[in-house]
């Protein structure tokens, strides 16, 4: 065994997610990314099965392993009840802690993701917040998100949310007491932890890269580098 399958060996993840592969590929066959993806669960398993560490690193720092879209088909039709999603979860895991993420593209959007997520959570209580969803930011959500943003809270008012305001109902103002104790749960799990290692390696790639953390923000929240789509 390597130093790196030993460590993804002690996720629960992996405990539960790899049984007896018997590399039968149906995984691969009723996976939604893997349709669009250059990306194959049964080859994942298999790197993770032959704990190879040259081969289990080259995997961490890749771009595959952020494709999956973590929806569980997998686990529902494998014979051997294995769970290649809950394997992905470990080596995504395992590629924050070491700062290999920042070797992918998709690994480095990891920091943009963190960053947003983390910040709606702790600073108002919310994974996804109004107010810090810029319409600039996603086009792709076209000229009716754009009216919705542009005339938030009369549009929330309008649906019966309580945007901000106190007492119960949608989008209330969540009690600062109760952030307190989100970002206690975040400090006793190893969430604050995780926070300041992605930001740690996303600031030696931003400085890799001749950023500053804005732009690098920027960067990999919108740019895509290369193409990682099946012909």
């Amino acid at each position: 065994m390597g130093k790196l399958y030993d460590e993804l060996a002690q996720d629960y993840r992996v405990k539960e997610g790899l049984k007896a592969c018997i590399n039968c590929g149906t995984c691969t066959a009723i996976c939604p990314a893997a349709e669009f993806y250059r990306y194959d669960p049964r080859k994942i398993v298999d790197i993770v099965q032959s704990q190879d560490d040259e081969a289990i690193e080259k995997l961490l720092k890749s771009d595959v392993i952020w494709y999956c879209g973590e929806c569980m088909s997998c686990v529902t039709r494998c014979p051997r009840k294995n769970a290649p999603g809950l394997i992905i979860m470990a080596l995504r895991n395992l590629s924050a802690k070491k700062g290999y993420f920042i070797c992918s593209e998709k690994g480095r959007q990891l920091y943009p993701l963190t960053k947003i997520l983390t910040g709606n959570i702790l600073n108002f209580g919310y994974c996804v917040y109004p107010q810090t969803f810029k319409w600039e930011d996603h086009p792709e959500s076209g000229p009716v998100w754009k009216w919705h943003c542009e005339h938030l809270e009369d549009s929330l008012a309008r649906n019966g949310a309580n945007y901000k305001g106190e007492g119960p109902g949608a989008l209330r103002r969540i009690p600062q007491e109760s952030l307190d104790e989100l970002k206690a749960i975040f400090d006793v799990t190893g969430g604050t932890e995780r926070i300041e290692t992605v930001n740690k390696y996303s600031k030696i790639k931003a400085e890799q890269m001749g950023m500053d953390m804005e732009e690098y923000f920027r960067h990999t929240f919108n740019d895509t580098e290369k193409d990682h789509l099946n012909e």
